[in-house]
């Protein structure tokens, strides 16, 4: 099992983590194009970015791998040899749970020590990548402005030696107010040696100065400039063309930058800040004079002076508030309100800012808890989907990579939505963090076991006929039988016999009409039901007058036997064994009603059909008679 899930793991692994990193450098592509970077720095960006991407890659490789597996090992009929010789599918997945343990306790390390570095050192990288300066590539034709404070037009060039011809140059590093504007009929372009700046010569041209600056003074209306010709003129612009690392150390006292000790340390000393800051918030809440009256009161005991909270004021009379704003001057009246709105949006704006302060914190909290709970839950997601991939793979039996990798796709489309949802609302604060994180492996914890349940019990987990059969029965659908005339019968039809049965067949149908024909109450049939067991003993009795009649070798009398419907029993005939079930559900109207009605259109249905099962059985035994006639006188 080692030997043939190991390579298909190892495959499947490096293909999945090469389709994540393509989607990574799709995503930064423009972070990185046009900027000179060496082969060296976006290696070293791309395997950190692999180190990243192992938590998303791990558990799909897994449940492609295991689906791979076994289901090579179904389509080559290996496991029905395997469980022939009394080997249970669970001592085949032996192996591989001991090894998908080991790879549950490896992942978990890699959360806690690998991943926080990796992490820490790609952010810094792509960062760092991203203020790099771009390559100084003037276009023909169009303006270019990517240097800071210049733009610069270019007619044509040389792309061999590099001149540039017909250039015009607007300087706006001093504001527009003091634009600088060069023409040049041709010049050059280069990079000091430190790559700190760019060096341009420009050959015979003109330079256009605004001197608005100089003149402040003057009108306004006037506004002189300066005008310079030369032969040849060099500039000199600030521009960094080198690639300029950033400090690790921010980064690495972020939450992606910390181990479990680390994220718990500062999940504690930030709860206990909240948790301060709180205190004063509420002592600050408590203790604010309220209507003149305060929270404290000073009084004397054994010679000192101590405070001590004021007892509850309690009023003679309502106090009527209108009648503070009631005074003769209607000026007065607008003071009072004013003067409460504009303590009102002053507290406002207090509680405000207090709650923009604790929030930040409590954001903290919570990235630092969800990345806390992720070094977690990839061991676990591992361990889920191997036991979601493997019993599914014995279960489907087709081997390849085509539909396993279809339904790991689905699978995985699946988790993936459900852990992003789980990880927006914790990180929103919509949800506890421990729900939001394990909300995905808790809903798919109950697909695995129910797979793993399915598979060991050989169960038809994708047999659209057990599913048809079971809506059919649940929703009451009608179901016919089917006889065709056998060509070969191993007992004879003996029509006497034949008659016999359907007599004691319409018998019991009409006695069972008689019972179900009366609709039943609602507390009885909630707490005894219908006649489940007289249904089945009817229903067995005609399947077995049926079966026997099928042998005739009359085409018409085995044609009819399919017009016979199936008396079939549901949940709702008799739903509950025992009696204080039923009350229960009778005491809750919306459940008893709902399956009181529901069983009283079965009921018409089961009328129905009874009837015209009477109905066929006359016709049957007058075609048998017919037979039994035609096999005298045949006979004669």
């Amino acid at each position: 099992m080692l030997q043939t899930f190991l390579p298909l793991f190892m495959m499947t692994f490096f293909i999945v983590l090469f389709i994540v990193l393509m989607q990574f450098l799709w995503r930064y592509i423009d972070d990185l194009v046009g900027k000179g970077l060496g082969m060296g720095l976006i290696g070293e960006l791309f395997f950190y970015a692999a180190l990243t991407m192992v938590p998303m890659a791990l558990p799909l490789a897994i449940l492609l791998a295991s689906l791979m597996t076994f289901g090579n090992l179904g389509e080559r009929f290996e496991l029905t040899a395997m469980k022939a010789a009394g080997i249970s599918l669970l001592k085949c997945m032996k192996p591989l749970i001991w090894l998908m343990v080991v790879i549950a306790i490896g992942a978990f390390f890699f959360q806690n020590n690998v991943l926080p570095v990796a992490q820490t050192k790609m952010w810094t990288l792509l960062y760092s990548m991203r203020q790099k300066s771009p390559e100084v590539e003037i276009p023909e034709g169009v303006f270019y402005d990517q240097l800071p404070g210049l733009n610069i037009y270019v007619e044509n060039k040389n792309k061999e030696t590099g001149v540039l011809y017909n250039m015009m140059i607007y300087d706006t590093s001093k504001g527009f107010e003091s634009l600088r504007v060069l023409l040049a009929d041709s010049g050059k372009m280069a990079m000091t040696e430190d790559q700190t700046h760019l060096f341009l010569t420009l050959y015979d041209g003109a330079q256009f100065e605004s001197l608005r600056e100089q003149q402040a003074g003057a009108n306004p209306g006037n506004q002189p400039y300066r005008r310079e010709a030369f032969d040849r003129k060099e500039i000199l612009v600030a521009f960094d063309n080198n690639f300029n690392r950033m400090d690790e150390s921010g980064m690495r006292n972020q939450y992606v930058g910390k181990n479990i000790a680390e994220l718990r340390a500062t999940i504690d000393s930030v709860s206990a800040r909240v948790d301060s800051v709180g205190d004063i918030y509420a002592r600050e809440l408590k203790t604010t004079t309220r209507v003149g009256v305060e929270y404290y009161r000073n009084k004397m005991e054994n010679g000192e002076v101590i405070k001590v909270p004021t007892p509850p004021v309690i009023l003679d009379h309502p106090l009527n508030l209108d009648s503070l704003v009631m005074a003769d001057n209607g000026a007065y009246a607008r003071g009072y309100y004013n003067q409460a709105m504009i303590r009102a949006k002053r507290v406002k704006q207090d509680y405000e800012f207090k709650a923009i302060v604790t929030s930040d914190d409590l954001k903290t909290i919570r990235r630092h808890g969800i990345e806390l709970h992720k070094k977690f839950t990839l061991s676990f997601a591992c361990i889920i989907f191997f036991f979601i991939g493997a019993p599914l793979g014995a279960i489907i039996r087709k081997g390849g990579l085509g539909t396993p990798l279809i339904i790991s796709v689905f699978l995985f489309i699946v988790y993936y939505i459900i852990d992003n949802t789980g990880y927006k609302m914790a990180r929103e604060g919509r949800m506890e963090v421990w729900e939001g994180i394990w909300l995905s492996s808790a809903i798919l914890l109950p697909l695995g076991l129910f797979f793993t349940y399915k598979a060991m019990n050989d169960s038809a987990v994708f047999n659209k006929d057990a599913y048809l059969n079971f809506f059919t029965r649940l929703l009451g659908l009608h179901v016919t039988r089917h006889y065709e005339l056998k060509e070969v019968a191993m007992d004879d039809m003996n029509p006497i016999v034949a008659l016999d049965k359907l007599d004691n067949v319409k018998t019991s149908l009409k006695q069972l009409l008689a019972m179900v024909e009366k609709p039943m109450g609602y507390i009885r049939y909630l707490t005894v039901g219908g006649p489940r067991s007289e249904i089945e003993a009817v229903e067995t009795e005609l399947s077995a007058a049926t079966d026997y009649i099928s042998n005739a070798r009359e085409p018409l009398v085995v044609n009819k036997l399919s017009d016979f419907p199936i008396l079939r029993t549901y949940w709702l005939t008799q739903p509950f064994p025992k009696t204080w079930m039923g009350w229960t559900a009778a005491i809750i109207f919306p459940i008893g009603g709902t399956m009181w009605l529901i069983a009283r259109r079965l009921r018409r249905n089961l009328v129905a059909n009874i009837q015209k099962a009477l109905k066929v059985a006359d016709e049957e035994t007058t075609l048998l008679s017919n037979y039994s006639n035609k096999e005298q006188n045949s006979q004669k």
